[in-house]
């Protein structure tokens, strides 16, 4: 039995966006083991009969001479577990965890590029200043011939190669973490008032004050409501705080329903799912949801976003940062229900289509076998040599 250990930069991450992809390779026959920083979410691996490894990894320590105490604790799980293969998810994991790596002789290496992350995309001095050195890491961490790099959006796979990141054929395209179509499913508009729903991380970045300014502008010609799903992320720069959000409930911009653990309930509250990110992700996983759920989306002319939500056909795409346009998009699906109903059918369809867990968990052991399956000829012809 093949030993996989899986990493990200919280618990909170490997459950929500890679359990699916857990059972999988449980199924095929891996013995999977988790390590991430400590959260709320450990108890339900343990539930699951996981493997759980605590990793202290400051997710607000921006500069990575700082966390060499985070490299040295993580290779010594790697030498205790010896693990076949690593899989590493988020920025930090990614670097850190293909040095340490790479440090110990570890050849067989799976990285998953999630977005570029603030550094990339921040326009903060800080973030700029920072860029030069990650950039120097990224060069140094995937510069293995047997390191394969899995990217959810052809903008960030191509970034990365044009910085020389890493080359071409060492890159993988799997659009996103998938989403399961049978928990996900389309089911009746609610009686009442449109519902914009806007359902992720807390963020600036997420475009959600340009989400807010949309509905303020909306409410002179309509009546709507829109819901915020999700917390702020304090371990961000760009989390909204909550004095913040809590005026925007009390000005009566906004209704916010906080974090919510079962969002297969929660789509069939909404008419429409906005993702007005400014930036770009990976492949944000709430549209992936949402289409599955057959509701129409508006997002944003951005990498990952622009990969799920298409002009015309299951949502509107506006260009970021631009509350009118966003305004416009969503007053055109609430007055249109039955543009509704066909940009619905048609999300669900593109789900089937190339989106659905099996699809992406199939993608990415495919990738781990060929990891595996290079590392095994090395070795022959090792040997025979």
């Amino acid at each position: 039995m093949s030993k996989v250990i899986l990493s990200a930069n919280t618990d909170w991450y490997l459950y929500n966006f890679r359990f699916s992809l857990i059972r999988f390779l449980r199924d095929h026959g891996f013995q999977v083991v988790l390590v991430s920083p400590p959260g709320s979410y450990t108890r339900l691996f343990a539930e699951e009969g996981l493997t759980w490894i605590p990793w202290r990894l400051g997710r607000q320590t921006l500069a990575p001479w700082r966390e060499i105490p985070s490299l040295l604790q993580l290779a010594r799980i790697y030498r205790r577990e010896r693990p076949d293969l690593v899989h590493h998810h988020t920025i930090k994991p990614v670097l850190y965890g293909s040095l340490t790596a790479r440090l110990l002789g570890m050849d067989n290496v799976v990285n998953s590029i999630t977005g570029r992350g603030y550094v990339f995309l921040g326009r903060e001095r800080k973030a700029h200043s920072l860029r030069r050195t990650v950039k120097r890491l990224y060069r140094l961490a995937l510069n293995h011939p047997n390191y394969a790099v899995i990217f959810e959006n052809n903008t960030d796979q191509d970034y990365f190669i044009a910085e020389n990141f890493v080359p071409r054929e060492r890159t993988w395209l799997i659009s996103g973490v998938g989403v399961d179509p049978v928990r996900y499913v389309p089911s009746p508009e609610p009686e009442g008032p449109p519902v914009v729903l806007f359902s992720g991380r807390l963020l600036w970045d997420k475009g959600v004050g340009v989400l807010v300014e949309a509905a303020r502008l909306l409410r002179h010609k309509t009546s709507l409501r829109v819901a915020l799903v999700g917390k702020p992320d304090p371990g961000n720069p760009a989390s909204i705080d909550e004095d913040t959000l809590n005026g925007w409930v009390q000005a009566g911009a906004v209704e916010w329903w906080g974090w919510q653990p079962d969002m297969s309930q929660v789509y069939g509250q909404c008419h429409i799912v906005a993702a007005p990110s400014m930036y770009g992700e990976g492949v944000p996983t709430v549209l992936l949801e949402a289409a599955a759920s057959g509701r129409p989306v508006v997002s944003t002319d951005m990498p990952g976003c622009r990969d799920i939500a298409v002009q015309g056909y299951n949502g509107l795409v506006v260009p970021p940062n631009d509350p009118q346009a966003l305004a416009d998009a969503l007053n055109e699906l609430i007055s249109d229900p039955a543009l509704r109903g066909r940009m619905g059918a048609a999300g669900r369809k593109l789900i089937l289509e190339k989106f659905t867990t099996t699809q992406v968990n199939t993608a990415t052991l495919e990738v781990y076998h060929k990891v595996l399956r290079r590392r095994s000829i090395a070795e022959v012809g090792n040997r025979t040599i």
